[in-house]
């Protein structure tokens, strides 16, 4: 009788020790998973925090299961010699095992499947945060499509630029500094009204169609016109767009410009900072709207200044930033770099702002060296 009571304590320790074992390689696979996952990933300090304490439970949870299969194979072990044995007082204290070890055979499939649950939370989790990941990254990417960090080099000109998004998630402020010709260069921003993807997407056609025009037709105007009905036929409601253009001739050192509704740019010339304002009305409200451009001639340190109306509109209460404080910023100190003028531009805006932009901001400065 004690032998057989000695086998079903040995058979029953023995499946508990199965169904640890199995709950344990379960959870291994997942340690291995989250270690393989994370090997060389770089976090700030709430991602390593999250990291470490998947990492913690995981490994937690692997050697609470694989000391208990190991515990229950030990008792298979004893109470299989113990059942040679035939000792009563051995065979009363190991029967008592058995109460404990039928708990695994109760809950021990949910243990497996808890396991591989947990497993399949983290796989969820983090393709999850993949997908956020790339989320996030879209409209970095897309607004470096609309405002490169980078401008090209061109040979006797010196660029600046800086670019601040707003609070929307895509941008319809853009810019833009390409040749057009052997010895002609052209300089762009603009701007969408509105926010969201379809602003954005907007500036993205405008800015390349641009690019095209601006090799086809010598004069800004002429491109500006071939653009605006291009875009009019879009037939977007309540969409409109600002835009001023600037093309630089380096061999006749002069430029001509040509401005669809933008804020005034400013030009240093002759020791005075002039207005360069709009020579035609806001793109798509008009498919058969005009425009015309200006050529001026260009000295060196000549310096032009270009901007959408993000910066001219930042506010503290009711005051406005406004054209003429950019006007005398570039007044103030005319033979700065360029890249130097835009970035203390945008600080000067800040601390008026008191530290907070709403809108998008974009600001060009092109200066003949």
């Amino acid at each position: 009788m004690e032998n057989l009571l000695l086998v079903i304590v040995a058979g029953v320790c023995l499946v508990a020790a199965g169904v640890f074992a199995r709950s344990a390689r379960h959870r291994l696979r997942f340690l291995r998973r989250v270690e393989h996952t994370h090997a060389g990933v770089g976090y700030d300090e709430e991602g390593q925090d999250a990291y470490e304490a998947a990492y913690t439970l995981a490994q937690s949870s692997f050697r609470r299961d694989a000391h208990a299969a190991l515990l229950y194979a030990a008792l298979t072990v004893v109470a299989a010699l113990m059942a040679a044995v035939e000792s009563r007082a051995a065979t009363a204290i190991l029967v008592l095992v058995v109460v404990p070890a039928l708990f695994p055979l109760w809950w021990g499939r949910r243990s497996v499947a808890e396991a591989r649950l947990t497993q399949e939370r983290f796989e969820m989790e983090r393709r999850a945060e993949e997908t956020l990941s790339q989320g996030d990254l879209a409209p970095l990417a897309w607004a470096d499509r609309l405002a490169p960090d980078d401008l090209p080099d061109f040979a006797g000109y010196e660029m600046g630029r800086v670019y601040q998004a707003g609070e929307g998630v895509m941008a319809g402020d853009f810019f833009d500094v390409f040749r057009v010709g052997p010895t002609r260069v052209a300089a762009v921003i603009g701007d969408v009204a509105g926010r969201g993807i379809e602003s954005s997407i907007t500036a993205f056609q405008a800015k390349y169609l641009l690019r095209v025009f601006l090799r086809q037709f010598r004069d800004p105007a002429q491109a500006l016109e071939e653009l605006n009905a291009q875009m009019s036929s879009i037939e977007r409601a309540e969409e409109f767009i600002s835009v001023v253009i600037v093309v630089f001739d380096t061999e006749a050192q002069t430029m001509r410009y040509a401005s669809a509704g933008h804020p005034a740019a400013w030009l240093w010339h002759e020791r005075e900072v002039q207005p360069l304002r709009a020579t035609g009305a806001l793109l798509m409200l008009d498919p058969d709207s005009s425009f015309f451009s200006r050529e001026i001639p260009l000295d060196t340190g000549d310096m032009v200044l270009m901007y959408t109306d993000g910066l001219a509109e930042v506010r503290y209460g009711d005051a406005q930033f406004g054209e003429d404080r950019i006007a005398m910023h570039l007044r103030r100190d005319p033979t700065v770099s360029p890249d130097v003028l835009c970035k203390s531009l945008l600080e000067a805006a800040r601390d008026f702002a008191d530290g907070t932009i709403s809108d998008d901001v974009a600001i060009l400065a092109v200066r003949r060296a």
